[in-house]
């Protein structure tokens, strides 16, 4: 590990650890660098992009005539009820490849590696990295399964039909009860001996860069069912196709990816995954242990990151506070230090003295007030964080603002949940405690920093 030899304010000097990067990945910044890429893009926005635009319209168009002639006669509930059989059942083919069609007139190269199994082997395929719109171009590939969408999307008339035609389990916004309904129906839809499509879900529920697998949500493991991983990558030299939270329009994105010579992406059928009785028992574990699968086979780390973390940062980010890109950095480096299990950031809340001037304290200052070691490397990340100009001095006044839970335990009141949230997020109060009693479903009076309801 590199070691330098560091100044601070009042003449302090410590070693300081070269700190590893910490991973965002909901950032993803795009740039044509050269001159080349420059010129290259706008020739070939006017001669190929009207032709690729064309083409793709017309698979769209078609297979969404296809797809209404599938579903002619068929009302909502029939879709939920049973699996299309027969002929509605033969039409699927020809949608998958007009779709399939679709996706080579937009230059997207497809590799397939592995064996996709069956339903009977494995009901469910789990798809990660999420990082892109076109990601949901592998129901083509896969045989149109069926995919969790919200709503609204079926209620489209431009894409409706071809989402309805996969027989989704939907997400209905406005239902308090949405989320528990929609396991139950994936748990019926795994377990039934019916005959129908393996459902294909991205567990990350939200677009990374790639760089490493967030928390899988446990939807897709609640039913205790063989499922399939399926690794998707993406290897062009530039990166057309990220989106994220932070960085190009979808538009933008688009635009590029159509002015590309072509695009690479690959798709890989990991073996099936059986999940044991522990695993059965407990839906987070066996996402877990699928997701470390998938990493090793990607080649990238694991993160504790979650969707609702991005949301997080999102807001932060529309409110202009000045640390919202690294909220949940901190969290993290508070859990390796400690901190989040002692009392010293509590006691320093509530003293009337902290420090001779807090608007400006030296890092030495900074581990002493914390009682953490000076050449811890996640102290110094910490720091830094706070230490966007690199002058060695931070306001201790922002880190203590983000210190809410009293109770040293990872727990949040109603009282400090509402002080969090308002003052960082400038949401009403009344707003606060409604966000409060639905992420506290199970009236525990508390939740926790990782708010997702159990």
């Amino acid at each position: 590990m590199t070691q330098t030899k560091t100044k601070f304010t009042g003449g302090i000097s410590h070693e300081e650890y070269t700190p590893e990067v910490l991973l965002n990945p909901f950032v993803h910044r795009l740039e044509l660098d050269t001159t080349y890429e420059k010129i290259k893009t706008y020739i070939l926005t006017v001669i190929l992009l009207p032709i690729r635009v064309s083409l793709i319209c017309f698979f769209v168009i078609t297979g969404w005539i296809f797809a209404s002639i599938g579903l002619w006669g068929l009302t909502e509930e029939e879709l939920r009820q049973k699996p299309l059989e027969g002929w509605r059942k033969k039409m699927k083919h020809v949608v998958c490849m007009l779709g399939w069609c679709s996706l080579r007139a937009g230059g997207l190269i497809v590799t397939v590696k592995g064996r996709q199994a069956d339903r009977r082997e494995a009901p469910i395929l789990v798809a990660a990295p999420h990082s892109t719109f076109i990601d949901g171009g592998i129901v083509y590939i896969t045989g149109f399964p069926s995919t969790i969408c919200r709503r609204e999307s079926g209620a489209n008339n431009h894409i409706g039909k071809l989402i309805n035609f996969t027989q989704p389990v939907y997400v209905w916004r406005d239902d308090p009860d949405s989320r528990h309904n929609t396991i139950r129906e994936i748990v019926q839809r795994a377990t039934s001996d019916l005959d129908w499509p393996q459902i294909l879900i991205f567990p990350e529920g939200t677009c990374t860069n790639r760089s490493c697998l967030i928390t899988f949500k446990p939807g897709a493991f609640y039913p205790g069912v063989p499922v399939q991983p399926v690794c998707i990558r993406y290897p062009n030299r530039l990166d057309t196709v990220t989106w994220t939270w932070e960085g190009p329009s979808a538009l933008k994105l688009l635009w590029l990816t159509l002015t590309q010579p072509y695009s690479n992406c690959e798709i890989e059928f990991l073996p099936v995954y059986y999940p044991s009785e522990e695993e059965k028992q407990d839906p987070k574990l066996f996402a877990n242990n699928v997701r470390a699968v998938m990493a090793k086979a990607l080649g990238i780390p694991v993160t504790d990151y979650t969707y609702n973390d991005c949301k997080l940062m999102k807001k932060a980010k529309e409110m202009n506070l000045p640390f919202a890109p690294s909220l949940v950095e901190v969290r993290k480096l508070r859990n390796r230090l400690g901190l989040d299990k002692n009392n010293i950031e509590e006691t320093l809340v509530n003293s009337t003295v902290t420090c001779r001037d807090c608007s400006k304290i030296s890092y030495m200052e900074f581990v002493s007030l914390l009682n953490i070691p000076s050449n811890n490397m996640s102290a110094h990340q910490l720091f830094k964080i706070y230490d966007k100009e690199n002058t060695g001095m931070i306001d201790f006044r922002d880190y203590l603002l983000g210190i809410y839970d009293r109770t040293g335990y990872g727990r949040l009141s109603p009282e400090d949940f509402c002080k969090a949230v308002c003052q960082t997020l400038a949401l009403s109060k009344e707003y606060a405690l409604e966000v409060f009693d639905q992420a506290d479903r199970n009236q525990l009076g508390y939740i926790t920093f990782d708010f997702s309801v159990k």
